[in-house]
């Protein structure tokens, strides 16, 4: 029998990604063992050096109290807006992902 292929596309930045991170487990434990999943990295916003604005932060906090409300379980991290100035590029974070495969694929 040929194993098929999941493509599971996120962004390690994805508020979603996280939220959705114990049903995502789920859904593997449940796949056939024959299962070849391939993640790809989506690359949510473009790659630049400016800063988040204020709207932009304003949007991502509002949709973390939606996902806290909508996914039982599900907590973020409200003090991260206070202690960092946080870039609206997710390319950094995405290279961060690429090298530690490289380092281990098994990860």
């Amino acid at each position: 029998m040929n194993s098929a292929t999941l493509f599971y596309i996120h962004d390690p930045m994805c508020s979603w990604c996280w939220g959705f991170n114990n049903t995502w487990n789920q859904v593997k434990e449940s796949l056939p063992s024959s299962t070849n999943i391939q993640y790809v990295l989506g690359g949510l916003a473009p790659d630049n050096n400016e800063p988040m604005n204020n709207e932009m932060r304003k949007y991502i906090q509002k949709n973390w109290q939606k996902i806290e409300m909508t996914i039982p379980g599900t907590k973020f991290n409200y003090d991260f807006w206070e202690k960092c100035t946080p870039k609206r590029s997710t390319y950094p974070a995405c290279r961060a992902v690429i090298a530690v495969r490289e380092q281990n694929p098994q990860l």
